[in-house]
């Protein structure tokens, strides 16, 4: 039998797996909830319409060759404007509602887990005990230590506008979040289950009442204060804690009497305040007034942690003594502030190591309010006062006193500085050159362009931000389409024309981006041609020979398609490691990995372990986008369970082991490597290279309307029209075709080239063996798990052009076939049992909402006129809301 027939003789079906009884009663309780709020808000009525619409869209499902979704489209159409938003409303209520329910579910379950391991008891596989336990076995205790001791996860919060949620419908999420986990948590009954239904009602009410389009597009600063936001509520103590528990495991008994083996392995970045490349919004005075934000939070958290520790702190002098280094710090704080040592003695009599705290706490606070007199100049001064004080109660023998709460503040401080997260700047090439070529032809002093002056500003505002808050604070500089050496060269040239001279300008290193398909063809050519840059040889003279290089992956996937821009990103990353090899440097790659998976999203840890060989060497770094921060660090539970698994796999990535698995997997399977990329490339092209192509995908998608929407400050494009897809940014090009049920951007191509390739046991072994192909594959399945055949077509039908839409049709087909037939399975995500059932219960909601947007598009693309227009277009802006949290992952 061929390959081919092997494949279509595949089955097809959908997932039949039973979701875990408390979840399921968790979304019914809240679905009746939610009905009876719809009730009372809009009667009898409305809630009808929904229920009439919601078993109309699961029947379609259940016969896909009956007319329920045509009667469900022809219901949508008779309903009055207002009748189409309230609806609409109310599903997209509904998935909040359920995405909560699913999250809280995730928590329940590593509770659970938790709760059944005795203490110092392994964890699982992808935990981080699992996996330094299993490094150590592979490369003995010393070289494991070493490792540990060097590990760096480096997570980079970026503001793209995937996230389309307001910050109000947001905090009332999180109120109904908590009363569900009150009832789970409690087993409340009687009166007491009556308060908590009574108060879930008021908060399901206030979401249903709440507008869920914002009524203007949030500003940068907005966006710094959304992401700064998760960071007060979790990573401030996730970090901490995360530590703890690892090297509680690694001390056993001795843990809190003894030194920490951990050090802090997690550095926060971000680029929100300092990602100019083609937002205007970003400005000088914005890349200020973001890193003065993040370092207020940094000193808020760190403030309410010394007041902590030292409240617990209570240790008399009998029993503790100060050592003389302690005594000696007093008597430096009295000199210093002589009132707040007196009320601080006066506040703690005959507890040395907490009056020392107390005026710890003060001087933080100083800090805060910028106290010159008062204030630390650095964190490296706050913790070297800390250090005092633990080792002196070490010396007292109070050695739990010593390594506990102190140890955790001594964490935070190390993670965070008074910084918090470093702000990364980011601006295009192309922008340098055009400064450089103004400043020649009118010197530095002349008359130059506005755009001119703001690069100029920007290198000044990297100086003040470096001399308040530290070199840490503010030294990456990212050049977007890195296409030579000079592009890197011109950050320094431009950094010193800012400054009058090299003396004066801020410390920076220059990181390149290889986006498209030919830069990362180029990359090794291009970095070491700047290698014999004299500023670039400074810097690594200065840093340890360490140099970072980073790698987009929403740009190459649009440039070549997802399959070819996935293997074109593995083989420039096994290419730069073995150049850095080759230079003695210490290299990071940096990941610019979007939250969808058609811009490199996907389990990140899985994605870690497929890396090329000396590509990770214990560091990974990576961007944290729009929805996917609230969806990994907004909950505790699941930012420490995340954070553990990607710290795993990094420590993991070079075990011999992995690295002989994917040393062979590459060798193997290298010639089907080269065939799929060729022919997925291909197609890819023969698809977005077709005449008229970008117009038609604006007719089919709401490509046009999603710069509508206030979802973000950056612009949707770098142009003005969507005449060529290459100034059209890549997350409205995933974020158009994920809304339009299609998904292309995830697995465009795939399926032309596993059918080309047609060997179907070659395929199945590739899948077994090769982990980048596993990962590709089953992110392609997930992807193809919210796609829907009858709705694309809808949405394709939009548009004059057949051609196109049988192509992304027939594709689409192929792919689902060949995908299922590599995988052994008869239903996509067949094999993934919890997950496979939770996208097909949810699936007909979405397509309640998909039905709504056709209606709003339908008649926005027929010619609709005056107010009609203003209805249809708030239409479509709240079903994109909704979509968007129906599929989750969208841009």
């Amino acid at each position: 039998m061929s390959g081919a027939e092997k494949a279509a003789e595949v089955p097809r079906g959908v997932a039949s797996h039973e979701v875990p009884e408390p979840l399921r009663n968790d979304v019914r309780l809240l679905g009746e909830l939610l009905g009876r709020v719809l009730r009372e808000s809009g009667g009898e009525d409305l809630l009808a319409d929904v229920e009439r619409l919601r078993e109309l869209t699961i029947r379609s499902h259940g016969e896909p060759d009956g007319d329920a979704l045509a009667q469900a489209e022809h219901l949508v159409a008779s309903f009055s404007p207002e009748r189409a938003e309230q609806v609409a409303r109310a599903f997209t209520c509904y998935f909040h509602l359920a995405n909560l329910a699913e999250e809280y579910h995730r928590v329940r379950v590593l509770h659970e887990r938790e709760s059944r391991l005795a203490p110092h008891e392994l964890a699982p596989d992808d935990s981080l005990p699992a996996a330094y336990q299993r490094l150590e076995e592979e490369v003995g205790p010393e070289v494991a230590r070493e490792r540990l001791r060097t590990l760096e996860f480096r997570p980079v919060f970026t503001a793209h506008p995937t996230e389309a949620r307001r910050r109000a419908v947001a905090r009332s999420i999180r109120r109904v979040a908590e009363l569900v986990a009150e009832r789970d948590a409690q087993h409340i009954g009687g009166t007491t289950l009556a308060e908590n239904e009574r108060r879930l009602l008021a908060e399901i009410d206030t979401l249903w009442r709440t507008s869920p389009l914002r009524a203007e597009k949030p500003t940068v600063l907005d966006e710094v204060e959304t992401v700064l936001s998760i960071v007060d509520a979790t990573l401030a103590d996730v970090l901490p804690q995360v530590y703890r528990r690892l090297d509680d495991w690694l001390l056993a008994a001795d843990a809190g009497t003894t030194a920490p083996v951990v050090a802090p392995f997690a550095r926060l970045g971000t680029w929100i305040g300092g990602d100019r490349d083609g937002n205007p919004n970003v400005t000088a005075e914005v890349t200020r007034a973001a890193a003065v934000a993040a370092s207020e939070h940094a000193l808020d958290a760190l403030l309410t942690s010394v007041r902590r520790t030292a409240a617990g702190l209570t240790l008399d002098a009998v029993g503790t003594p100060p050592s003389p280094e302690l005594n000696a710090l007093w008597q430096r704080q009295r000199s210093l502030a002589e009132q707040i040592a007196a009320r601080a003695a006066n506040d703690a009599p005959n507890e040395p190591h907490r009056r020392a705290l107390l005026v710890v706490a003060e001087r933080v606070a100083a800090t805060r309010r910028r106290d010159a007199d008062l204030a630390y100049a650095a964190a490296d001064e706050l913790e070297a006062d800390l250090r005092v004080v633990q080792d002196s109660l070490v010396a007292a023998g109070a050695r739990r006193a010593a390594y506990g709460d102190l140890q955790r503040l001594l964490w935070q401080v190390q993670t965070f500085g008074f910084h918090l997260a470093e702000l990364e700047v980011r601006q295009h090439s192309q922008v340098h050159a055009a400064a450089l070529a103004d400043i020649e032809a009118n010197g530095v002093d002349g008359p130059l362009e506005p755009r001119t002056l703001e690069v100029l500003d920007t290198f000044r505002a990297l100086g003040a931000v470096q001399r308040r808050f530290g070199v840490a604070a503010a030294r990456r500089y990212i050049v977007s389409f890195t296409q030579s050496a000079e592009h890197l060269a011109a950050v320094y040239r431009l950094a010193e024309l800012a400054f009058g001279g090299a003396e004066d300008a801020p410390v920076i290193d220059a990181i390149p981006l290889f986006e498209t398909f030919a830069d990362l063809q180029a990359s090794v050519d291009i970095l070491e041609e700047a290698l014999q840059h004299p500023r670039v040889q400074e810097r690594l003279a200065q840093n340890g020979r360490r140099v970072e290089v980073m790698l987009g992956y929403s740009d190459s996937s649009k440039d070549v398609g997802p399959l070819s821009a996935t293997l074109a990103l593995d083989d420039a990353q096994r290419r730069i490691a073995d150049w850095a090899r080759r230079h003695d440097i210490v290299l990071t790659l940096f990941h610019g990995r979007g939250g969808a998976l058609g811009r490199g999203g996907g389990p990140a840890n899985r994605a870690v372990l497929a890396q090329p060989p000396g590509s990770v060497d214990g560091r990974f770094k990576l961007t944290e986008q729009g929805e996917v921060i609230f969806a990994r660090y907004g909950d505790p539970d699941i930012a420490t369970r995340h954070i553990e698994q990607v710290a795993a796999a990094t420590l993991l990535a070079d075990a011999p082991s992995v690295v002989r698995r994917n040393e062979a997997a590459a060798a193997r399977f290298a010639d089907l490597a080269r065939r799929l990329d060729v022919t997925s490339r291909e197609r890819f092209h023969a698809l977005v290279r077709a005449e008229g192509f970008p117009a038609w995908f604006a007719e089919v998608t709401p490509l046009e309307e999603l710069g509508l929407l206030p979802i973000g400050s950056r612009p949707a494009r770098r142009g003005l029209s969507v005449s060529s897809l290459d100034d059209l940014r890549a997350i409205p090009w995933v974020f158009s075709w994920s809304q339009a049920r299609i998904n292309l951007a995830g697995w465009y191509g795939l399926g032309t080239a596993l059918d080309a390739v047609g060997d179907l046991d070659e395929l199945r072994t590739a899948y077994a063996e090769w982990p980048l192909f596993a990962t590709i594959i089953d992110n392609v399945e997930m992807s193809l798990a919210k796609t829907d055949e009858r709705i694309a077509a809808r949405y394709l039908a939009l548009g004059d052009r057949d051609d196109l839409a049988d192509a992304v049709l027939e594709e689409m087909r192929l792919t689902r076939r060949w995908v299922l037939a590599t995988t052994g399975s008869d239903a996509i995500l067949g094999r993934r049992r919890i997950l496979g059932r939770a996208v097909q219960l949810r699936s007909p909601y979405v397509d309640a909402l998909s039905l709504l947007q056709l209606r709003a598009l339908r008649g926005l693309r027929t010619g609709a006129e005056g107010e009609q227009v203003d209805e249809l277009r708030r239409l479509l802006l709240l079903t994109v809301n909704g979509v968007a949290a129906g599929l989750q992952n969208t841009g």
